[in-house]
């Protein structure tokens, strides 16, 4: 289980929300995501939330625990990584060309995930280094 990216969670519920949402009465993912509701804060102020909001909010907590992961060295990151970089091409591929995936919140998703290759690979590399002694040329 360690091998999984948890960003897929979010990708996987999308592609739900996309192909599926005329199931939920709702053939529009962008205007169901721009849905919401308000949250009174003590300064009487209305925090207007929609559910585009919360899903990069969560998003942006698995990609908090992406990152905890990418610390750890072993077989099971290296394919972490692999299938990071599997997910930020299918969240590419999907934001670039299939019709209702043109949205911020999916937008936000697909820089996640290139952002947890990139940040996966690089600390990876960090870590591989720090446990090999290298010598300095001087």
């Amino acid at each position: 289980m360690g091998a999984f990216p948890l960003l897929l969670f979010p990708l996987v519920f999308y592609n739900l929300l996309a192909f599926g949402g005329g199931l939920a009465g709702r053939a529009d993912v962008a205007a169901l995501l721009n849905e919401g509701f308000g949250l009174t804060l003590p300064s009487g102020d209305v925090w207007h939330f929609s559910y585009s909001d919360l899903f990069v909010a969560l998003s942006l907590c698995l990609l908090f625990l992406e990152m905890v992961k990418a610390t750890r060295t072993g077989r099971a990151e290296i394919l972490n990584h692999a299938f990071s970089t599997l997910t930020f091409v299918a969240a590419l591929m999907e934001f670039l060309l299939l019709k209702g995936f043109a949205t911020t919140a999916f937008f936000l998703l697909t820089a996640m995930t290139l952002f947890d290759v990139v940040a996966g690979y690089t600390i990876s590399i960090i870590s591989a280094r720090r446990d090999l002694t290298v010598p300095e040329h001087d």
